[in-house]
């Protein structure tokens, strides 16, 4: 989630690895222009202003500075959390989508969704529950533990 521009303590907008309308039908070009331009711009210009006061936290990249939220003042704790999360989770999104990529989960990851969550269609249900409970823009993630 760091890209070279953030070295010097400016959080930039990524350039999507596609083009707008490579993820169609399953995403339109319109939600992702909307997405992409608009929101995922947003939270970078919101997150490099509540950080123009503290130059020591300008050089931090966003990950950083939500993994230390109690580095972070108080007075601006919560714009940063909301829009560092916000550039974060949009920065994994754009990578984690591929015009080219499969429809559905194969191999070791459709294992575990039938082991764990019994087949897809229950999992898609869940996990769409899980994102609306969620404040804001409901971004959920599925994660493995390394550790165990």
């Amino acid at each position: 989630m760091k890209n070279s521009n953030e070295k010097a303590g400016l959080h930039t907008l990524p350039d999507l690895p596609y083009h707008h309308k490579a993820l169609e039908p399953c995403v339109d070009a319109e939600t992702m222009q909307l997405h992409h331009d608009k929101h995922h711009a947003a939270y970078v210009s919101n997150l490099n202003e509540a950080l123009e006061p503290f130059p020591e936290l300008k050089t931090r990249t966003a990950l950083w500075l939500l993994l230390n939220q109690a580095a972070v003042p108080a007075e601006i704790r919560t714009v940063v959390r909301n829009n560092a999360g916000g550039h974060v989770n949009h920065s994994l999104f754009w990578k984690a989508m591929s015009p080219d990529g499969p429809r559905e989960p194969r191999g070791l990851l459709a294992d575990a969704v039938a082991r764990d969550f019994g087949d897809l269609d229950t999992f898609k249900r869940l996990f769409q529950q899980a994102g609306e409970s969620q404040f804001g823009s409901g971004w959920v993630w599925l994660t493995k533990n390394l550790q165990g």
